[in-house]
């Protein structure tokens, strides 16, 4: 059991920030793009590494998301890939990170679905099957969630989610509570934390949506993404409206699929 893994178990929020640092936006029908997260250390200024997100329909005409994970330099090493199964809040995905070949995901095979984690390349593939319940949260579903729920958050100030944690092979309570805007009108921040007693001791995670369109702002806590060391670190990703396009082609999408992975970072 690797450092990381124990750093999980023993802190069940450093594993939920895995699920919660993976936000990504609903994609239109029919329709693609592609928009951009750029993650620092948190306290600085210092690129710690830049996810690149394509929204899409597949060739089965399933909506989709592509996610690619880049070094500092603007290596890709790491990669995940997200389909819809009928709820949106709970999508199939398969994650990779090439440097010690973690990978995680979620697959569907008829009515059941399964979840599954190895630590390393060389280590064997642990899974479970899981019931998805009415409040299941499962990756990038929880855009999906906070969307769907947007009206009853801004009026009762907080959601209950349970939320898949691969690492554990299990699902965590998770409570979200909107927070005051801290002097930035026009958007809705909220904060997550473990829906638990002991949950007012464990570290935090703030994400700030744009109150206009319900844009993805700024997520800020423990990161999906390991450090150098392998470690989860604790990060300020931004996604700035700048770096957001529709204009995407099929190829550009194949060829992030299927670009080569670095083992290193440098």
């Amino acid at each position: 059991m690797n450092a990381a893994f124990r750093q999980a178990r023993a802190c069940p929020c450093l594993a939920a920030a895995a699920i919660l640092a993976s936000l990504a936006l609903a994609a239109p029908a029919s329709a693609r793009e592609r928009y951009e997260g750029r993650a620092y250390a948190s306290g600085s200024n210092a690129l710690a590494y830049v996810e690149t997100d394509w929204l899409f329909d597949d060739a089965e005409g399933t909506k989709a998301r592509l996610v690619l994970y880049r070094c500092a330099n603007g290596t890709p090493f790491a990669r995940k890939l997200v389909r819809d199964r009928g709820n949106d809040t709970a999508p199939d995905f398969d994650f990779v990170d090439a440097r010690d070949g973690y990978a995680e995901g979620v697959r569907s095979e008829g009515d059941r679905r399964t979840v599954f984690v190895r630590q390393r390349a060389a280590d064997p593939l642990q899974q479970r099957t899981i019931d998805i319940g009415p409040d299941a949260v499962v990756d990038a579903g929880f855009d999906a969630l906070i969307r769907a729920r947007w009206d009853r958050l801004t009026r009762e100030g907080s959601l209950s989610g349970s939320f898949l944690v691969p690492g554990r092979l299990e699902f965590l309570p998770v409570r979200i509570t909107q927070q005051a805007d801290a002097g930035r009108p026009g958007v809705l921040r909220m904060r997550l934390q473990l829906d638990r007693w002991y949950g007012f001791a464990l570290p935090k995670m703030q994400i700030t949506y744009r109150a206009a369109d319900r844009w993805l702002d700024e997520f800020e806590g423990i990161s999906n993404i390991r450090d150098a060391s392998l470690q989860r670190a604790s990060v300020r990703i931004e996604f700035p409206e700048s770096a957001r396009s529709a204009a995407v082609s099929q190829e550009e999408i194949d060829d992030a699929m299927r670009t080569p992975l670095t083992r290193s970072c440098g």
